[in-house]
């Protein structure tokens, strides 16, 4: 399970004494732990659905930080935010391009938006920007 993967990567990076990821990895698993004790669950026991949205979630917060480093012009900053993107994108899955996206819509009997948002939720969560799947999706409406 990719809960026990980024426990893995946390104490091999302590071990190996990689500043970079064991800061991020450690904001991660904390993550995890937080919302595996958040839904009643027992220790390491979070599914991979979830796993992955904390880590998009956490991506996004980068993507956040990394913006707001460059435009102050702090390039030690945004050199440090790209490495712990980079350990972090380890544990992504690739991402549906938006044909996959639509060739999976255009499979679905009801391609009403709420239908097509859960249908993606419940299958391909963590798998795709679930942003541009609401876009993709609005394009059905007229169908």
């Amino acid at each position: 399970m990719l809960f026990e993967e980024i426990a893995k990567a946390n104490i091999q990076a302590l071990k190996d004494h990689d500043k970079q990821a064991r800061s991020i990895l450690s904001v991660v698993y904390g993550k995890l732990k937080l919302e595996s004790i958040a839904q009643g669950l027992g220790a390491n026991t979070l599914s991979d659905g979830d796993c992955l949205r904390i880590i998009s979630k956490t991506m996004k917060e980068l993507d956040e930080e990394l913006a707001g480093y460059t435009k102050a012009n702090r390039p030690e900053k945004v050199e440090e935010i790209l490495l712990q993107k980079n350990v972090l994108t380890k544990f992504l899955p690739e991402m549906m391009s938006d044909a996959d996206i639509r060739r999976e819509i255009e499979k679905l009997e009801d391609k009403k938006i709420p239908n097509v948002m859960k249908h993606f939720k419940v299958n391909f969560n963590g798998q795709c920007d679930m942003s541009t799947v609401s876009k993709i999706a609005k394009e059905y409406q007229g169908v």
